[in-house]
């Protein structure tokens, strides 16, 4: 028994090798690797803090917990941390590592160090650039060695909706093949809600299939009840078995949701606002409440944290700070059934500690993960692996020709001196389109930088063929002359999205984006000004978070000396200035209806209504 797995990846047998050797070191008949003592320790079981314990840690589990001197064995090691608090380590019940930017290896440098040492990834983006290698690609990095956890969630959204095509489709199938892992904890959130809930959606079978498969293995589906707000709606949700929702807006929304037994993961921009509400009307038990994470970029982690800014929004909003852990521990552990493995520090469990110099400010001394130390205040001490990615990674924006600016045309009708067009803006929540008549030229139907209408466009990165669907917008862009943006994260589905005051300056841009194998090109006046690369599935790229942020500094930089249209939208976090968030205004779920999405047989023009799948001609 002396032979142990080295416990990266969970599997049954190893799992029973390792547990045996766990309950001979707890009755001290086996040595222990090292042992942690600490001046107090939070159960998160009990919410009760213990003085003076120490944790018996053999290779990367929890043998023993209990009083400093009960323990019956031995141990190679000892550490004594008198001064330091320790909770475990924080798990993040829903997260996009896709939005950070960084490919996993180095999202695990940014994050431990802030008391992440698991998560739950939410891994629709890459499963929509290549859901093939879905799970291999999640679980590299901790085959490579490094210490954070990523539990994979295959996504429900591959594709978003009906309309949609690409770089993968998962169904009954494939959820049933990934299930088999058990890294995997469910069904990523399911987003279409007009496919859940009517069986005439042509996405109907395919999500219900991923459904089934994933009831079948007693995992957990995830939901996304974006705009669901009424009590049959939310009722309804409930009733499909979605278990969670971690697009609440409201503190009643957050209640009504709560009550009717859904897993509630706020997320900050949210958090204050509904943290004070649920204490105004008295909830008492926090169990079935995290904190959801989402999508975080690594500059914006840089700047304000990781999970742990999270529970410090939640202490300064009014919540005990033990709770407040709670959300981010044992909580989001039992939601995933991942109580075995992580969310507090019990025997079994990953050894992964936070050691707090504080408490009420949840300021973080040192983290431990897989039972030794990784981090030194906010500056990681541990080893990222070297991963060379292969070419199904690394070579995911497949056109196999040279954008024109004649691709991005749109071509009136002969004789025509004003056309009518089809005109949506940036998180266009609404039932209908805008009926805008625009001026015509040489044939072509031309911008309205007076009304703040201009051109956007969708360049399928995955056929190989470049299709591009393209049609007015409005509020957004930039109004300087030859200027564009375009970028590769194009939530969710992830063709290359740009927006132009030229069709020439937005061909120039994607063109550099294919040779760059993904992420940011700006142009100004004819000319690129800035660049970020993103080489990993067009999404992420392979470098350390400061060097990312120091791209995107400069990107920002460049970006500051353009003049942008802007209009308020219905989106509370849309903002005027540099369009970033345009990586998400190209989402398909729900509360969106009109959308543009590549060009599909579906919706050969690309302009369509994801709730009822009515189309319409972007010009006539």
């Amino acid at each position: 028994m002396t032979d142990l797995p080295d416990d990266l990846i969970l599997n049954a047998a190893d799992e029973v090798k390792i547990r045996q050797d766990l309950l001979l070191v707890a009755l001290g008949k086996r040595p222990a690797d090292r042992i942690l003592r600490v001046g107090r320790l939070l159960d998160v079981h009990s919410r009760t803090w213990l003085e003076d314990q120490e944790i018996v840690i053999k290779g990367r589990r929890i043998a023993w917990v209990g009083p400093a001197g009960a323990y019956p064995g031995e141990a190679a090691e000892r550490v004594h941390e008198p001064d330091l608090s320790a909770v475990p380590g924080f798990g993040e019940v829903h997260k996009h590592i896709e939005s950070s930017h960084l490919t996993p290896e180095y999202e695990a440098a940014l994050v431990l160090p802030r008391g992440n040492t698991w998560t739950c990834e939410a891994s629709h983006e890459f499963s929509n650039v290549d859901g093939p290698h879905n799970l291999e690609f999640w679980l590299a990095a901790r085959k490579a060695g490094s210490r954070l956890k990523i539990f994979p969630q295959p996504g429900s959204a591959v594709p978003p909706t009906a309309y949609e095509w690409g770089g993968g489709h998962f169904g009954h199938d494939e959820q049933q093949g990934f299930m088999r892992s058990p890294m995997v904890t469910g069904l990523d959130e399911v987003m279409d809600w007009p496919a859940v809930w009517n069986p005439d959606n042509p996405s109907h079978a395919r999500l219900w299939g991923m459904i089934e498969a994933t009831f079948a293995a007693r995992g957990v589906v995830e939901g996304h009840a974006a705009g669901l707000r009424t009590l049959p709606e939310i009722n309804a949700f409930a009733a499909a078995g979605l278990a969670s929702d971690h697009e609440m807006a409201t503190a009643d929304e957050a209640w009504d949701k709560l009550r009717h037994g859904l897993f509630i993961e706020i997320r900050v921009h949210t958090m204050p606002e509904i943290i004070r509400g649920l204490l105004e009307k008295g909830l008492a038990d926090w169990s079935q409440v995290a904190f959801a994470t989402d999508d975080r970029s690594a500059p914006q982690t840089l700047e304000i944290g990781a999970t742990d800014h999270n529970v410090r929004t939640a202490i300064a909003a009014g919540l005990a700070p033990e709770i407040a852990i709670q959300c981010v521990t044992i909580n989001p552990a039992r939601h995933m059934r991942l109580t075995p493995h992580v969310g507090s520090i019990a025997p079994g469990r990953y050894a992964d500690i936070v050691l707090l110099q504080d408490v009420p400010s949840l300021k973080i001394a040192k983290v431990w993960a897989d039972g030794e130390p990784v981090s030194e205040g906010n500056r990681f001490t541990g080893t990222v692996p070297q991963i060379a990615w292969p070419d199904w990674a690394t070579r995911t924006v497949n056109i196999r020709r040279e954008i024109t600016a004649a691709d991005f045309a749109i071509k009136a009708a002969p004789g025509r001196a004003t056309m009518n067009a089809a005109v949506i803006r940036p998180f266009h929540w609404h039932p209908e389109f805008y009926t805008v008549e625009m001026p015509v030229a040489d044939g072509e139907v031309q911008r309205l930088p007076a009304e703040t209408i201009t051109k956007f466009a969708i360049v399928d990165r995955f056929s190989g063929e470049g299709k591009v669907s393209k049609m007015f917008w409005r509020g957004t862009g930039p109004r300087d002359p030859d200027t564009a943006l375009a970028c590769s994260v194009a939530h969710d589905k992830h063709n290359i999205w740009t927006c132009g005051s030229s069709d020439a300056a937005m061909a120039l841009a994607v063109n550099r984006l294919r040779e760059q194998r993904g992420g940011w090109v700006l142009v100004h006046r004819g000319e690129v000004t800035a660049t970020v690369r993103f080489e990993v599935g067009g999404l992420m790229s392979q470098r350390s978070a400061e060097a990312l942020d120091a791209d995107m500094r400069a990107l920002r930089a460049a970006a500051a000396t353009i003049d942008w249209m802007y209009e308020p939208t219905w989106h509370p976090r849309w903002h005027p200035g540099f369009p970033e968030r345009l990586m998400f205004a190209t989402l398909t779920c729900a509360p969106w209806q009109w959308v543009l999405v590549a060009p599909s047989p579906l919706a050969p023009e690309g302009f369509v209504n994801v709730a009822t799948g009515r189309t319409h001609p972007i010009v006539w």
